[in-house]
């Protein structure tokens, strides 16, 4: 099957027809539809299919155990209302990869895997990489089975409804020790290769990112009726915070982003008594990092004071600075840039990605696709077609480097 049927097949999968943008949360019915397209896709190669004690599905071509694995794929889960190519481009230009490798007639020297990482973009229960977190032992059994989602829903009962077991879950070395390398193709979410003109990167590092959460709470009260001089409004302290956020980005050339709120009682003619807003902040090295949140929090909690709003900043999740294992970025620079003598553009992301948790534990590397819009996390995200046939055979180039004679 070539890319672009892969493709059309997938397309549909998940997508709000009022948005145009996709729904593929965690152990929901679009998820199982994505699961069953892997499936079907390892099954119609002739791979052999499993799926991992976290939910993780896995398509091998050679013996998993034989060890020194090359692994490639990335998600196939999206943000609420994401793009088309986050996560899924980099799967479908594996299964795309491997039967071009067939195509040339290619002789694997070591085991190659496909795999599909469960719950990454943490759209539904608010953490990132569950799946690959889970397996690389940096979320505990007992910390996932306290995630829930806006609906009330555990994990485990979520996982339980899609036929999982959650009892299962947790660390899984043995599985990663199979690995030799990982490489994952992803769209890139920016517009460092358009700027450049070329259609495929090597990621050098994974900026320092991480999600606050901030609770401003105050009095509930009738929005007619009471003084403006009376109010204990978090709402205002919530907006000027949002504020604070932007100006300690843009002094320090990091980037923050409150894009979640939830407001109580949550009604037009109520003051609100709880302002909840989540806070997403990266930058390219850990003091600036700590920089932009503690300018941020400080500029929170004067406000907060200033209004009589009572403020708690609870930190969610964190992924220090990432730097991909040289030697395997090297090597792919060196493969990609064998037959034309180019030099292949290593860029910086501060997007976190499943390569990103999977470093600690084996040798990853990244590539990216060119994204002329610049734009992830929206329907308006892209890549051209012929920038995805790049990418594939870079793909394929860099696998056939890796486990082929």
């Amino acid at each position: 099957m070539s890319f672009h049927s892969m493709w059309a097949e997938l397309l549909p999968v998940g997508r709000s027809s009022a948005s145009g943008g996709y729904r593929r949360y965690a152990w929901t019915g679009a998820d199982a539809d994505c699961r069953a397209w892997f499936r079907q896709q390892a099954e119609d190669r002739g791979l052999a299919y499993e799926t991992d004690r976290n939910g993780n599905q896995w398509a091998w071509l050679g013996d998993p155990a034989a060890g020194d694995a090359v692994v490639t794929g990335s998600h196939l889960d999206s943000v609420p209302d994401g793009g088309a190519f986050d996560g899924p481009l980099g799967v479908v230009s594996s299964f795309a990869a491997l039967d071009e490798l067939r195509h040339r007639g290619a002789r694997f020297t070591r085991p190659l895997a496909v795999v599909n990482f469960g719950d990454e973009e943490g759209a539904r229960f608010g953490l990132a990489c569950v799946g690959s977190r889970l397996s690389a032992g940096q979320l505990t059994v007992e910390q996932a089975h306290r995630l829930t989602d806006g609906d009330g829903t555990t994990l485990p009962k979520a996982m339980e409804a899609a036929g999982y077991d959650p009892d299962a879950i947790g660390p899984d070395p043995e599985r990663l020790a199979r690995i030799g390398a990982f490489v994952e193709l992803h769209v890139e979410q920016g517009r460092a290769l358009d700027l450049t003109g070329d259609a495929v990167g090597v990621a050098s590092a994974i900026w320092p990112h991480g999600r606050w959460r901030f609770d401003f709470r105050g009095e509930a009260n009738h929005a007619g009726t009471t003084r403006l001089a009376d109010r204990r409004d978090p709402m205002l302290s919530y907006a000027e915070t949002v504020l604070a956020a932007r100006r300690e980005a843009e002094l320090t050339g990091a980037v923050a982003t409150f894009g979640k709120i939830a407001v109580e009682p949550n009604g037009v003619n109520a003051i609100p008594s709880l302002v909840r807003g989540w806070l997403d902040s990266r930058a390219a090295d850990q003091e600036t990092l700590d920089t932009v949140v503690g300018g941020i929090e400080k500029a929170a909690r004067a406000y907060a004071d200033a209004q009589g709003i009572d403020l708690d900043v609870v930190r969610e999740s964190f992924t220090p600075v990432v730097e991909f294992d040289h030697a395997l970025r090297d090597e792919l620079g060196r493969i990609l840039g064998r037959d034309t003598g180019l030099r292949v553009p290593v860029l910086g992301t501060g997007a976190g990605h499943d390569a990103g948790i999977l470093s600690g534990s084996v040798p990853t590397a990244m590539l990216f696709v060119r994204n002329p819009t610049g734009v992830s996390h929206s329907p308006a995200e892209s890549a051209a077609e012929d920038d995805c046939a790049a990418g594939v055979r870079a793909l394929a180039d860099v696998l056939e480097g890796l486990a082929c004679a």
